[in-house]
């Protein structure tokens, strides 16, 4: 979940510059193909595996090996060339600002806001948004975008208003010093938290989804135990590492998915004797109940320690709601002994 540098896109979106970025401390004794991954991650492993033996990647001047380790530091420049992309117009879309200044704007996405315009969605995205909040970022790669969010999580989300802020952002990520916490409800009641270590990559079929793969990339979640219900629980989870559907394709590994999820989650599941109101608010929670709560990073210039909340959205605050009271009624209904 990273961004890097590179100059303004052609007519027809093709980087008229090699793509450059800086390999983290923390990346110090990996692979190089594993650490180009992660610096970036728009592209396939195996397209930038091809690129590094092709020559059209460098680390600090040189052609290296796929696997020769790298030190920490030191510049990368993919000079490769790029598949055509599309490229967005501003739109006036409203944005819920949590936080602002010269470097970085923090937003609270909503859910079915697309984050990158793209073949199906090459209007009304995130990028549109931004593009017409603040025009100056036509001049940042990915309008400042650093790390995304599905299509349909809600939640915080940062934008690098400069090249450098996007820079030192990356390099955060990259380095796993950004804390991101996200509200999960998760279809059956589990009765302790936990990590799961789970590599994940490309399904081997369906090149949709994601999957867990023994020969994927490293991926490690955090939850815990925020509220049990009788047939759900609703768990805190952390970010390591920022796969694509990490958490989604992590809570089905442990078969307890995502609620709504409709790519991972199954057909939907009513607890038995369930209340009027939770048969009513699960059949129309049509999404993956997934929330982006809590972004926490340093400031990009000044140093200090940034942290930004997005209050849970209404139909996450009614399906909550549903799920407690179904867990009233029947606690209520038990016979006592």
């Amino acid at each position: 979940m990273s961004d890097h540098e590179s100059a303004a896109g052609a007519a027809d979106g093709t980087p008229e510059a090699p793509l450059t970025a800086r390999v983290p401390d923390a990346l110090s004794g990996r692979r190089f193909d594993a650490v180009l991954a992660e610096l970036f991650p728009e592209f396939s492993r195996s397209k930038l595996t091809t690129w590094i033996k092709s020559g059209d990647v460098l680390l600090d001047g040189a052609v290296v090996r796929p696997r020769d380790p790298v030190r920490g530091g030191e510049e990368v420049v993919l000079a490769a060339t790029f598949d055509t992309q599309v490229r967005a117009e501003p739109e006036d879309i409203p944005l819920s600002v949590l936080y602002e200044d010269a470097d970085v704007l923090v937003v609270d996405k909503p859910a079915g806001l697309v984050v990158h315009p793209g073949a199906g969605n090459p209007t009304g995205t995130m990028v549109n948004a931004l593009l017409f909040r603040d025009p100056a970022l036509a001049l940042v790669p990915r309008a400042g975008i650093v790390h995304r969010l599905d299509k349909d999580t809600s939640g915080v989300m940062v934008i690098a208003r400069t090249v450098q802020a996007q820079t030192a952002l990356v390099a955060q990520l990259s380095a796993r010093e950004v804390h991101r916490q996200y509200l999960a409800v998760v279809v059956g009641a589990l009765v302790s938290g936990g990590t799961v270590n789970a590599a994940i990559d490309r399904h081997p079929r369906d090149r949709i989804r994601m999957a867990v793969r023994e020969d994927g990339r490293e991926a490690t979640t955090h939850y815990r135990l925020q509220e049990r219900f009788r047939a759900h629980t609703a768990l805190e989870c952390r970010l390591e590492t920022g796969r694509t559907h990490q958490i989604r394709v992590h809570m089905m590994h442990m078969k307890h998915p995502i609620l709504g999820d409709p790519m991972y989650g199954g057909p939907l599941k009513l607890p038995r004797g369930a209340t009027d109101e939770l048969v009513t608010a699960l059949r129309g929670f049509r999404r993956q109940a997934l929330h982006a709560q809590v972004l926490e990073f340093v400031h990009p210039t000044t140093g200090e320690s940034i942290r930004c909340e997005a209050p849970l959205p209404a139909d996450m605050q009614g399906l909550l709601r549903a799920l407690r009271d179904d867990s009233r009624a029947h606690a209520h209904a038990q016979p006592r002994r």
